[in-house]
């Protein structure tokens, strides 16, 4: 049932990545068609050769999970590519506070970006993780039914993940997932064999590599301020190792993960109006100490804002519980759920957990564009052509399950540009 690399973690060695390719501050070295990056400092210029702003010719916003996939992709038929992250290291946000889960596409509606792209993207993580040696495990995953009308959601489930070209799909009775996961007591379940786990870290390195391999930057600790179209380019100002910048792009890609809306902002476009403001959605996660109850992933009947609290088994074995949904205003990342809670939702499929130690372990925000409406709501991947800015690419609320969907966006963007914008 278990499908993993039979080498293990300790033997994964990561592409190499020079230190100063991705330092802070990287926007002074070459990229391509970009030589000799020089920051526009305003009133401190004492030089005219000086005064000059610097062009990219593909400028990503955000060095997340997303961005980093996208920035791999371009620069492998591209120079110029370069990546402005405004933290100290890449992933810092929802990139790596999530379950690292590979999801199999069952949650979302037929022919949604989140569909297409969660499936895509399924198949294509195993295969890199297959081809370069990344750790991961294809567990499985049941979600669980313990009344009538739950059930009819798992049936809901089902149909809609068939109808997303999800395999493998099969209804369980309670004798059944008894047998498949002994502690889990439940009525029904839908197995989905092709879900799995993997560290963030690991792909997002791989990632890296691929981008530094191709001759692109990231350019770290570089924190976006400022956006304007200028009709032929882009002019990007902001904060680059306590440095002020300006640098013009022909195509500006925004992968800013939870500020993506702000930046969008930046440019003219009325987030509101267009739906694009994002709702900050916090998620926390506890630990269940000792032997793990669980070898799949077992996750409840959705319902609020997330899956629901599920159970999650790491690359290292054991179990976590979570993440739940609430409403946040500000970014911070403290546990700050009752055990309690926890344990109540648990308890109606795990039983045991009545008797087990658990302990607080982390927490995630995560970008909604619903808010507390709840609904649906699609990833936005979005070429805003159509209003005044060629060349500028939109990915607003790009939450779960973003990390799957990764190398599947990439592809979807790299085709925007090939066939829109590329000149």
């Amino acid at each position: 049932m278990e499908d993993k690399v039979p080498s293990g973690r300790g033997e994964f060695k990561p592409v190499e990545i020079p230190p100063a390719t991705f330092e802070a501050g990287s926007l002074f070295r070459k990229i391509g068609e970009v030589t000799a990056f020089k920051i526009h400092t305003g009133s401190n210029i004492t030089d005219a050769r000086r005064a000059f702003m610097e062009k990219a010719k593909i400028v990503v916003i955000g060095a997340g999970i997303v961005g980093l996939a996208i920035a791999a992709k371009l620069s492998e038929l591209n120079d110029g590519v370069l990546v402005l992250e405004k933290n100290k290291k890449h992933g810092q946000e929802t990139s790596s506070h999530n379950s690292g889960v590979i999801h199999s596409g069952i949650h979302y509606p037929n022919g949604s970006l989140k569909a297409m792209l969660c499936v895509g993207g399924n198949s294509m993580i195993y295969e890199t993780c297959r081809r370069y040696g990344l750790p991961y495990k294809r567990l499985g995953k049941l979600t669980v039914a313990t009344g009538e009308t739950e059930i009819r959601e798992l049936e809901r489930l089902m149909k809609m993940g068939e109808g997303n070209g999800v395999d493998g799909l099969r209804m369980l009775d309670g004798n059944e997932v008894s047998r498949m996961e002994p502690n889990i007591h439940v009525e029904r379940a839908l197995y989905t064999p092709s879900t799995g786990i993997l560290e963030p870290d690991d792909l997002m390195q791989h990632f890296l590599g691929r981008i530094n391999e191709n001759g692109a930057s990231v350019s770290l600790e570089t924190e976006v301020t400022g956006l304007k179209s200028t009709g032929s380019d882009y002019e990007i100002s902001g904060v680059s190792s306590n440095t002020n910048f300006t640098i013009r792009a022909d195509t500006v890609i925004n992968c800013a993960g939870l500020n993506a809306d702000r930046v969008a902002a930046m440019v003219g476009l009325d987030v509101d109006k267009l739906g694009y403001r994002q709702h900050y959605y916090k998620g926390d996660y506890f630990r269940i100490t000792g032997k793990a109850p669980v070898n799949m992933l077992v996750y409840p009947v959705p319902k609020g804002a997330g899956l629901g609290i599920h159970l999650t088994p790491d690359m290292a074995g054991s179990v976590k519980m979570g993440p739940n949904a609430y409403p946040v205003k500000m970014i911070d990342y403290r546990v700050e759920s009752s055990e309690e809670e926890f344990r109540k939702d648990v308890q109606r499929f795990l039983p045991s957990i009545s008797n087990r130690t658990i302990q607080p372990d982390s927490s995630g925000i995560r970008p909604k564009l619903n808010g507390s409406e709840g609904g649906f709501a699609d990833f936005v991947i979005r070429h805003e052509a159509d209003r005044d800015l060629f060349g500028f690419i939109n990915l607003i609320g790009i939450e779960s399950p973003g990390l799957t969907s990764s190398p599947a966006i990439a592809e979807y963007v790299s085709e925007i540009y090939e066939n829109e914008i590329r000149t």
